[in-house]
């Protein structure tokens, strides 16, 4: 069997770095301005030092300076044309702008959508399907304000809450965002531009009436878990498919109190009662009355299903 030749003698990191086109990170370093004012450590050197920091799985930059100074010699087969020393890689953190890596981040998933994409449940749905939750990281020292009572030592560590939204088809993020660990997941909410073409999967953490009427509005579709103090008024019980597999138990239209200024306003929604058999445990769902596809209970909470799966 013939064998490719074409990464004859590349390391498999140099092998990745070969998959990032020059011109993505000349072009997002040309409109982020990212290599102004830098004589020696650009923008793509600063680029492959970080990727290496995480496949090294480097905790430290003194690990990374450490690391990189060690393949002296070796470094032409993934294109660094400065090794950095550790003050060099610190300050080239806190000056360049972190648009820089958000866009050639965000060029490079539309360049290779095709390849990760598996397209699951946009072929059922002809709809893009985004998840979105949140993880807290702590902090050696409380520079960032964390959740939860105070220790009796009186010291209290920070934390770092990580928000992502992620396509349910592709296994990497869309977005990543960076908040003090006290900040409420709802806040999330406010960052997204609701789009017509998709459908959002969130937990109920993220439940805020009023941005589930922007998202009907906007023809956004929307399914999550219901807060179990939830206060809302049954308007219309909807027939149930007598299917013993189905595992449906409930599907109901009701209405929310939405506080709209110095008024209240009302919201129809629909909650859906479902029994997962290999959970064994079952969900609420909401999701908005106005989905612009048919969707069966069934697939709703399917969803909703995958999305406690966490990211």
């Amino acid at each position: 069997m013939n064998k490719s030749t074409y990464f004859f003698g590349q390391s498999v990191f140099g092998q990745l770095i070969s998959m990032i086109d020059s011109g993505i990170i000349a072009r997002n370093s040309k409109r982020h301005k990212a290599d102004h004012y830098v004589k020696r450590f650009m923008a793509k050197d600063h680029l492959i030092s970080m990727l290496f920091c995480v496949f090294a799985k480097c905790s430290s930059l003194r690990e990374v300076a450490g690391a990189m100074l060690g393949l002296s010699g070796k470094t032409r087969h993934f294109q660094l044309g400065h090794i950095p020393y550790r003050s060099t890689l610190s300050d080239a953190n806190k000056r360049r702008s972190v648009d820089f890596f958000s866009g050639v981040y965000h060029d490079l998933l539309r360049e290779y959508q095709h390849v990760i994409s598996d397209t699951r449940f946009k072929a059922v749905l002809n709809k893009q399907v985004e998840i979105f939750d949140s993880t807290v990281i702590s902090l050696f020292q409380d520079i960032l304000k964390c959740v939860g009572r105070t220790p009796s030592n009186g010291k209290r560590k920070g934390g770092i809450k990580v928000h992502t939204v992620i396509n349910v088809d592709e296994p990497v993020s869309k977005m990543v965002w960076f908040t003090s660990a006290a900040t409420h997941d709802h806040a999330l909410l406010k960052k997204l531009s609701p789009d017509d073409n998709t459908i959002y999967v969130f937990d109920k953490g993220y439940n805020d009436y009023k941005a589930f009427k922007l998202f009907g509005k906007k023809g956004a579709g929307f399914v999550t878990r219901i807060k179990d103090d939830a206060v809302y008024k049954v308007e219309q019980e909807l027939h149930v498919e007598e299917c013993i597999h189905s595992g449906v138990l409930e599907d109901t239209i009701i209405e929310v109190t939405v506080k709209e200024g110095d008024g209240q306003g009302k919201l129809m929604l629909r909650k859906v009662v479902f029994y997962d058999r290999v959970l064994k445990r079952k969900f609420t769902t909401l999701r908005n009355i106005s989905l612009p596809c048919p969707l069966s209970s069934l697939t709703v909470t399917s969803m909703m299903v995958s999305s406690s799966t966490p990211l």
